[in-house]
């Protein structure tokens, strides 16, 4: 189906890529797929991706500081399946041409420096190196590394305790002694922005940038609608009571580890801000101009959040209503 403009504008949000989800219960077509000349492998090693250039890994960087600039990444044939017996594999799909497309996870011993395909590239943060992929390979990483960090939270079963093994290309796990499936798992989060007439509310946590300020978010809970849980999370962290008529925005995969931020605009009622300390540094109201000039750039103070993440598009969307 066809991204709608502004989804399509969303770091992340896939775009190119066939699931082809009937092939991964065929292990014959998925070995010849694997070994084919047309095969595009991704890697990853711990959270981090292989990107091009022989440059140092970004350094850990704060949450809010901006991110440096991304390099593209580096694809692998099929004799990536030789650089670790340890490796994990997943198949991610089909490009629209029909290449089969792969992703392994090195383990945490892989020594780049004694591989070889040393010098070709490094394993870089993931912040850093998604930032500036396209829609294709921007969703075929975060695909990657979310199911990744599923596998590594599901060695054991959470029935009964016992070691579980990997199936169906990857997209399901099995436990050994009692049967159970598990499967991979996405967590609805919110983040919205609450509006009161010509204005925002913005809030900040401790750990981040001086300055930064971004919009509230938090968990979807069992047995509420994202409208309710928008308005919850915006009473609980910052005292301000909302509406549960919302407008809903986009959507973006974030896989950290592995989530589907869900943007929203609440209209707010009257009240002062009450910030929860445990949640919030502080929060305070935004006029347009002030949050205009956030966003460009111009305002000394305040610094918004990066174009990577669905908050500078959802504070955006807000400005360009006018």
């Amino acid at each position: 189906m066809p991204l709608s403009k502004a989804a399509a504008a969303i770091p992340l949000v896939p775009a190119g890529l066939d699931r082809a989800a009937h092939h991964r219960r065929d292990p014959q077509w998925l070995e010849a797929a694997f070994n084919s000349g047309s095969a595009r492998v991704l890697l990853m090693r711990e959270g981090m991706l292989f990107v091009e250039g022989s440059a140092p890994p970004s350094a850990p960087l704060q949450i809010g500081a901006p991110l440096p600039p991304g390099r593209p990444l580096l694809w692998l044939g099929s004799q990536a399946g030789m650089l670790s017996p340890k490796a994990t594999r997943i198949f991610l799909g089909e490009t629209v041409k029909g290449s089969p497309v792969f992703a392994l996870e090195m383990p945490s011993s892989f020594n780049l420096d004694n591989s070889p395909i040393a010098g070709l590239g490094v394993f870089d943060d993931f912040r850093a190196a998604a930032s500036a992929l396209d829609a294709f390979n921007g969703g075929c990483a975060a695909t990657a590394r979310a199911l990744f960090e599923w596998h590594r939270r599901h060695t054991f079963c959470s029935n009964c305790g016992a070691r579980t093994t990997i199936e169906e290309a990857g997209w399901k796990r099995k436990c050994e002694d009692c049967g159970v499936e598990h499967f991979p798992r996405t967590d609805p989060v919110v983040i919205m922005l609450a509006v009161r007439g010509d204005k925002c509310l913005l809030g900040r946590q401790k750990a981040w940038r001086p300055g930064f300020w971004s919009c509230l978010a938090g968990f979807v809970e069992p047995g509420e609608t994202i409208e309710q849980a928008a308005a919850r999370e915006i009473f609980e962290e910052a005292g301000v009571r909302c509406t549960t008529r919302s407008d809903y925005l986009f959507c973006q995969p974030w896989p950290f580890p592995s989530s589907l931020m869900i943007g929203l605009i609440l209209e707010a009622d009257e009240g002062d801000i009450t910030v929860d300390e445990s949640e919030l540094e502080t929060a305070r109201w935004f006029t347009r101009e002030e949050t205009a000039s956030m966003m460009a750039g111009t305002n000394p103070d305040a610094f918004p959040p990066m174009p990577f993440a669905i908050a500078h598009h959802v504070i955006k969307a807000w400005l360009e209503r006018g």
